[in-house]
């Protein structure tokens, strides 16, 4: 007998690549599980999938971000307790990342690149230790969102988040709808998917200099801060520490929430359009976000 269920939930995270840098992604969940009836004639009653195995993929893999842990860019050093981690992704042509983080905020897959299919393989072993005995098979789909229009990848941390938002480098994969006077501008929806496609978003009070951090032996590569920007900042679970190129990161004034990214986009568009009326759908991940007017 199988048990399915679609939708499950979404995974916003953010990975490693070596060629996109830090890129954020939203996958949406399927799973089927295979077994015997158990003494309540079900193989796993609904309310458990949704609320045990949920969590087991929250706990995974949410809001951190996913390492390479084969790939020879990848370079891990532990904290004396093994509290925290500093990663360093020694890329090269002075695109190198730098993290230290809370250990929790990283999930390290074994394999040598971040995919649907390796992150599916790393969810599948941690599930199955946790799932009862008469379930004898699990099928794991990993989806990113059907979106008819233009879209980015970005990531961020919030600092000021009570929760798991806080971690500085986790994301999403969010699709943009901007309207002047009403009518959908899909050349501008383009503009700020292409200008944003693998981005890091910033807060520009989070900005600091190299001297503010506590960077490994591997960041040796770092041979001019004018390539790096550098991020640091301290939430409730810990310091958090983030180096990118710049390149590949857009700092604003303002927190990155939803919110103020619309606000921002709403703010730059309307600038360009003053005589019309400007809206912006931005979205964080799928099916949620923000709105905002000019």
């Amino acid at each position: 007998m199988q048990l399915f269920v679609n939708d499950l939930t979404v995974i916003d995270c953010s990975y490693l690549c070596p060629e996109r840098g830090i890129v954020g992604e939203s996958w949406i969940v399927d799973i089927v599980l295979d077994g015997a009836l158990n003494e309540q004639s079900m193989v796993l009653d609904f309310g458990r999938v949704k609320k045990q195995v949920k969590a087991i993929i929250d706990n995974s893999v949410d809001h951190k971000l996913v390492v390479p842990a084969e790939h020879p860019y990848t370079k891990v050093t532990h904290n004396s307790d093994d509290s925290a981690n500093w990663v360093d992704f020694v890329r090269p042509e002075q695109r190198s990342i730098h993290l230290f983080c809370p250990a929790d905020a990283f999930a390290f897959i074994d394999a040598e690149v971040v995919s649907i299919e390796t992150v599916t393989d790393y969810l599948k072993a941690v599930i199955k230790r946790e799932l009862p005995v008469n379930v004898e098979g699990l099928s794991l789909f990993l989806r990113p969102e059907n979106i008819d229009g233009f879209y980015y990848h970005y990531t961020h941390g919030l600092k000021k988040h009570d929760g798991n938002c806080q971690r500085i480098a986790h994301g999403h994969r969010s699709k943009i709808q901007i309207k002047l006077d009403n009518i959908r501008q899909p050349v501008l929806e383009k503009e700020w998917s292409d200008k944003w496609q693998d981005i890091y978003l910033g807060t520009t009070e989070d900005v600091c200099t190299r001297s503010n951090l506590q960077l490994s032996d591997a960041a040796s590569d770092l041979s001019s801060d004018s390539n790096h920007t550098f991020y640091s900042y301290i939430a409730d679970q810990g310091l958090f520490e983030l180096v990118v190129p710049n390149a590949e990161n857009f700092v604003i004034d303002t927190d990155s929430t939803v919110e103020c990214i619309a606000d921002y986009l709403v703010a730059e568009i309307k600038s360009q359009n003053p005589d019309k009326k400007v809206e912006v759908r931005a979205f964080e991940g799928v099916g949620k976000g923000a709105i905002a007017y000019a």
